[in-house]
């Protein structure tokens, strides 16, 4: 086990080394600079070097690479040029949203695919398996920011269930984190929705499968009840195509927050993002890719952690 955990941490530094390389060259070659936007269309080329010479805009590009890793290693990521602000008290304070709306997301989408998921497979080929396919079909259809504005419409407008926007913050107290989750369930189903809705056809596919094997049979001949053999017996043997699928889909919950926050008007990493890139911030947008970019990658390593935990027999082909 520590061989196999050494080889796939090796695997996530040199990831996140190539990550890094990529982002900071893509925002390199974009044209304009952040003293420009900051200092406006009519001043001074003398104001907009001076400027760019304070933010450290005129060093060579690979003494400002590799000043940028040594703040990512130890957390000085330097400060916002349009918010004068550091880089890392804003990505705390966003995170403290995206992290648990994608957490939440993540939730509904493992409750719904899983229970409609094993319900599909258990009444296969009968009208139950055909009607909850048909919905996951038409879950998949449906644009996460359209099915957002439905739920603003029905339980917002209509309804008065739920707030239209915004967010007040976790306050203190159950109350405060209760009144943290309300406000952030309908932008997380919203998210969930699509998600779910794949999750629940993987899940189906792989139960399905698992189901002809012969150990399945030999439980059922046993007189294991059907919902024995599916939770005990079948489940932990499809799990493995069912996690891929849901840490690629976690990684893209933490990554795909940008419309839907936008929607609902939450003050998160999404929205963080798309105001950097409006105000050419870029050491803002560099530093909020590259969490995103080591976000999904570390979420990939936990993936295959939990691979060898499922089945042994994976951690012994990979020595």
């Amino acid at each position: 086990m520590p061989l196999f955990l050494l080889k796939r941490f090796a695997t996530l530094v040199a990831t996140l080394m190539g990550a890094s390389a990529i982002v900071f060259l893509v925002l390199e070659i974009l044209p304009g600079n952040a003293a420009q936007m900051l200092m406006g269309p009519d001043a001074s080329p003398e104001a907009v070097a001076a400027l760019a010479s304070k933010l450290g805009l005129d060093q060579p590009a690979w003494t400002r690479y590799w000043h940028w890793i040594g703040g990512l290693l130890t957390g000085r990521l330097g400060d916002s040029h349009a918010y004068s602000t550091p880089v890392i008290d804003l990505l705390l304070e966003r995170l403290a949203l995206t992290v648990p709306l994608a957490l939440l997301a993540m939730l509904l989408t493992t409750v719904l695919a899983l229970a409609v998921g094993l319900t599909a497979a258990a009444q296969h080929n009968k009208l139950g398996d055909v009607g909850l396919m048909s919905l996951t079909q038409f879950g998949i259809a449906i644009p996460n920011f359209w099915f957002a504005i439905l739920l603003i419409l029905v339980f917002s407008v209509q309804l008065q269930w739920f707030s239209a926007g915004g967010f007040d913050g976790w306050g203190e107290g159950i109350g405060g984190v209760l009144g943290g989750l309300k406000a952030l369930l309908l932008p997380a189903l919203s998210l969930a929705v699509v998600q779910a809705a794949i999750l629940a056809r993987i899940t189906r596919s792989a139960v399905l499968e698992v189901m002809r094997e012969d150990f399945v049979r030999t439980a059922r001949a046993k007189g294991v009840s059907q919902r024995a053999v599916l939770w005990r017996h079948v489940l932990r043997n499809a799990l493995i195509p069912v996690v891929t699928v849901m840490g690629m889909q976690f990684a893209e919950l933490l990554a795909g927050t940008i419309v839907v926050e936008n929607v609902f008007y939450l003050p998160g990493l999404g929205k963080l993002i798309f105001q950097a890139i409006s105000n050419r911030d870029l050491i803002v947008v560099r530093n909020c890719v590259m969490l995103l970019a080591a976000m999904v990658v570390i979420v990939n390593f936990v993936v295959d952690v939990l691979y060898a935990v499922i089945d042994p027999r994976i951690k012994a082909a990979s020595l």
